[in-house]
């Protein structure tokens, strides 16, 4: 399923593979990101997605398979990902950052992911797919490809573009499409954007907008990309919830959770009594349209028949984990009145935690069970703020349950 624009995209992606990666410093850190973090698929997922065949369809230059891969290997776990783009440029970039990690456990397939039905490819436990269902002629038909391919009981993690937070991106995308027609050759159209944002009106709600660095630090490839898309769809939480359902398939978490409940903007008794009346897509829908700040949505989800894990937090021997930043530093930044500062793009929110939340976090290091972390604590308070604690943490995609 091709069209003009999609040859555009073709040839947009193979002069300026995204995002911009170099694989000579590959191994100075770990790009990490949702979805796809293995600690976020052992925690929100059933044991049938675990990832022992990871497929990242749509894999650019290669962030989400890298990260998946290691990560793997880190852990000595078993699994393979396969990588799959219709970027040669990407693949080269992205194969040479996985050779740069010495990493075995991921393969390399050129192709798109309308080819997946009748590959010969799959199937998969673990699906990823960032950034390519709003660029697709037809969004439907590019998720029914990754369906073909998704194993009974597995999952897949979705990202797309949401309208509220790229306000003022599809001002300026129209404003350029005028002055650098898609035709013209890329490096007269960056020249031309480059040109408009240095003399862009402070009226400009791209110019008021915080969300976006590739403006600034994403090179050619990521300003392109950007504002010189030939297409790209933004997605309302609702309408993307509709378009799963619509598949058969059910979310099983929206990272993070706690950005999708309005309840945490709006403390008004009343209004809160009217947000309860509302079901979870209506109330995240209601978070998406007040914040106005979402760019992107994420999502795992799952068939729905596929029944969704029981997560334990009041198991003694179950055993938190941080995703990535310590506990201790979450910690530390607990302000006086009790509330932890929680940042979703430009917006802070004050999260309320209860009164032993410091000294419970400070114990917890990814090793210790939960009946070590309540040794020095009476039983009913330490009871008491774990109820509390664990669910608003959890919330934020910070604090998970170790597999």
């Amino acid at each position: 399923m091709t069209d003009p624009t999609d040859a555009l995209l073709a040839a947009q992606y193979e002069a300026l593979p995204y995002p911009a990666r170099d694989p000579r410093t590959e191994t100075k850190h770990l790009w990490i990101g949702s979805p796809s973090h293995l600690r976020e698929l052992d925690h929100w997922l059933p044991a049938s997605a675990h990832p022992g065949r990871a497929l990242f369809a749509g894999g650019g230059t290669g962030d989400g398979a890298i990260m998946l891969a290691q990560q793997l290997a880190w852990a000595g776990r078993p699994g393979h990902v396969t990588w799959l783009d219709r970027s040669e440029a990407a693949r080269r970039i992205a194969q040479g950052r996985a050779e740069a990690r010495h990493l075995t456990n991921i393969s390399f397939e050129l192709r798109s992911i309308l080819d997946l039905p009748g590959s010969g490819l799959g199937p998969f436990d673990y699906i990823d797919c960032c950034g390519v269902l709003h660029h697709l002629p037809d969004p439907e038909a590019g998720l029914r490809a990754l369906l073909s391919v998704l194993a009974p009981g597995g999952a897949l993690g979705l990202m797309v573009y949401a309208p509220h937070g790229r306000t003022g991106v599809y001002m300026v995308q129209d404003a350029l499409a005028r002055l650098a027609p898609p035709a013209e050759p890329t490096a007269a159209r960056l020249e031309v954007a480059r040109r408009v944002l240095r003399h862009l009106p402070r009226t400009a709600w791209l110019a008021a907008n915080p969300n976006f660095t590739d403006i600034t630090t994403g090179g050619d490839a990521g300003l392109y990309d950007l504002l010189l898309n030939p297409r790209d769809r933004a997605t309302t939480i609702d309408a993307f919830a509709g378009l799963l359902h619509a598949n058969g398939l059910k979310i099983a978490c929206l990272v993070e959770p706690a950005a999708y409940d309005p309840a945490l903007l709006l403390p008004d008794p009343r209004l809160r009594a009217r947000i309860a009346s509302l079901d979870a897509i209506g109330r995240a829908a209601l978070a998406e349209a007040l914040a106005g700040n979402m760019s992107t949505h994420i999502v795992y989800c799952v068939r729905a028949e596929t029944p969704l894990p029981a997560r334990d937090h009041r198991d003694p021997a179950c055993v938190p984990v941080a995703r990535e930043t310590p506990m201790a530093d979450f910690a530390a930044r607990i302000r006086p009145d009790g509330t932890l500062p929680a940042q979703f793009n430009a917006l802070s929110v004050p999260i309320p935690l209860p009164h032993l939340a410091a000294a419970i976090l400070r114990r917890i290091d990814g090793r210790r069970t939960l009946a070590e972390i309540a040794e020095p604590f009476p039983a009913r308070e330490f009871e008491r703020a774990w109820d509390a604690l664990f669910p608003a943490m959890e919330a934020l995609n910070r604090l998970l349950l170790r597999k």
